[in-house]
């Protein structure tokens, strides 16, 4: 059986690693506008390897994350019919459709609702330049809702401090497993009702 404890440690070794907060930033850029991993699993342990240093991975996060979103804007925005069939292959479409609703009755306000959203963050981004948002206030609520949602990991594993990691590596298999079936679950419960 496949053990998250393993893949756990492998991440804390990376996130010590001397070009970490460049990984990070690399992966936060990235998940915002066309990759699929959300830059938690590298910020929470990094944040846990080097807790004086948690609001600061934090910054990163959420500055790149921003950064990520932008250039996602700029693909909604210019590329949206080149990109269209991706979104199809890659699975996105519906959830495409589902924020670009949402954007047309709430506005802005769906940005600061997206860093807290099981949809991935991209969709957001690129749909909120297909549909023409304003530009600076994507910007800001990208700000204040990437940065609450990066803010409050670090400030978690600031707090929680070694008593955390002790219970994470005590439990890192059953909370790996559980996400999966608790993934599994949504996406079904989500194809059947939606």
């Amino acid at each position: 059986m496949w053990r998250f404890s393993s893949l756990y440690e492998r991440v804390l070794q990376w996130s010590r690693h001397p070009h970490a907060t460049r990984y990070l930033a690399v992966l936060s850029f990235a998940e915002s506008s066309f990759f699929p991993v959300p830059p938690d699993v590298m910020l929470a342990p990094m944040a846990l390897a080097r807790r004086e240093r948690a609001w600061f991975f934090a910054a990163v996060t959420t500055l790149t994350s921003v950064a990520g979103g932008v250039a996602g804007y700029l693909i909604g925005l210019l590329a949206l019919e080149w990109i269209t069939p991706l979104l199809h292959t890659m699975g996105y479409w519906e959830k495409y459709l589902l924020t670009r609703d949402w954007f047309e009755e709430w506005g802005v306000w769906v940005i600061f609702i997206a860093g807290f959203s099981p949809i991935p963050y991209k969709v957001f981004t690129i749909t909120a330049g297909a549909v023409a948002l304003s530009f600076f206030p994507f910007v800001l609520a990208s700000f204040v809702g990437r940065g609450m949602r990066f803010y409050l990991v670090a400030g978690i594993i600031y707090v929680g401090g070694e008593a955390m990691e002790q219970n994470l590596r005590k439990y890192i298999d059953v909370m790996g497993w559980t996400t999966v079936v608790v993934l599994i679950v949504a996406y079904a419960a989500y194809e059947l009702y939606w």
